[in-house]
């Protein structure tokens, strides 16, 4: 599962034996008026198989979300990427946000014009992001980011789910890693390591997937 407002191909340069495994790449769906993330969960495992246990991967808000699917069905493994496993382990100015409401009013719309943006005069650094971020983050409909802004901030979970496997970046300024406990830590990770460090997964996915470790 991709982050907030990104789209699977976010994955593309992870690489899993397909004889082994098969892979589902999952894509954000709009949620329904007033729909919890509890519901909103269920709701995604139409896309995932009833009869064999499957390994959930999240990244960022999409790890928060994996880990909601994972109370609805028997799992091998659940891993998250540069997300939180608990409210205890968000930023304190996402704590805030959540605290005073200032979140409601944030100009989520705004992310429309990133089309118009680019027809403007701009230096190749910022065109190339702009760039990336239609690539990636495609997902801007403004009634999925008001809802996905919402329940990220307001996620209620309180401890940590028992055997997950929690991967995170050293350099991560979304969720930073002095608020994050117990995860194997990437030196030089940021938020987007899923895109930068595909080859430290590619190396060592098969292994956390099989045994929920690296190996020594």
């Amino acid at each position: 599962m991709p982050g907030m407002a990104a789209n699977p191909s976010i994955f593309e340069r992870i690489e899993l034996n397909s004889k082994k495994y098969n892979v589902i790449w999952l894509s954000w769906k709009i949620p329904k008026k007033d729909e919890s993330l509890s519901s909103y969960a269920n709701r995604m495992l139409d896309e995932i198989p009833k009869d064999i246990p499957v390994v959930l991967i999240g990244v960022s808000f999409g790890g928060v979300l994996v880990q909601e699917m994972s109370k609805f069905i028997k799992i091998k493994r659940l891993i998250i990427i540069s997300s939180v496993k608990t409210k205890h382990e968000l930023p304190m100015r996402m704590k805030v946000a959540r605290d005073t409401g200032v979140y409601k009013i944030l100009p989520t719309g705004l992310l429309d014009y990133i089309n118009q943006i680019e027809k403007l005069p701009l230096g190749n650094l910022i065109r190339k992001r702009l760039k990336l971020y239609q690539q990636y983050l495609s997902v801007n409909d403004k009634e999925y980011l008001d809802w996905s802004i919402k329940e990220m901030l307001c996620w209620q979970q309180d401890q940590p789910i028992d055997g997950i496997v929690h991967i995170h970046g050293e350099e991560d300024a979304v969720f930073p890693l002095k608020n994050i406990g117990n995860c194997i830590k990437i030196p030089d990770g940021t938020h987007i390591m899923i895109l930068n460090k595909y080859k430290w997964f590619n190396e060592n996915l098969h292994d956390l997937i099989s045994d929920g470790r690296l190996k020594k």
